[in-house]
């Protein structure tokens, strides 16, 4: 018997990455159907957020954050 007590264990949470991954997915379907368009400027913004996303970030709802993600 030992008197080392047994380890903290977490589960991994798929969940929220599956949300980020619709997430992104649905900002560069908006990109793909303005850019078709022609509505080049609010392609932009939407591709700005899935580049974010696709670097590791994760969303906010910050106002300063949201602005930077923006590039704004």
């Amino acid at each position: 018997m030992s008197n080392q007590r047994a380890g903290k264990t977490y589960r991994a949470s798929a969940g929220d990455t599956m949300a980020d991954m619709k997430l992104r997915n649905f900002f560069r379907s908006a990109a793909e159907i303005l850019n078709e368009c022609d509505e080049k400027d609010a392609a932009f913004y939407f591709e700005q957020v899935v580049d974010f996303i696709n670097d590791g970030g994760r969303i906010s709802d910050e106002r300063s954050k949201v602005a930077t993600i923006l590039g704004v």
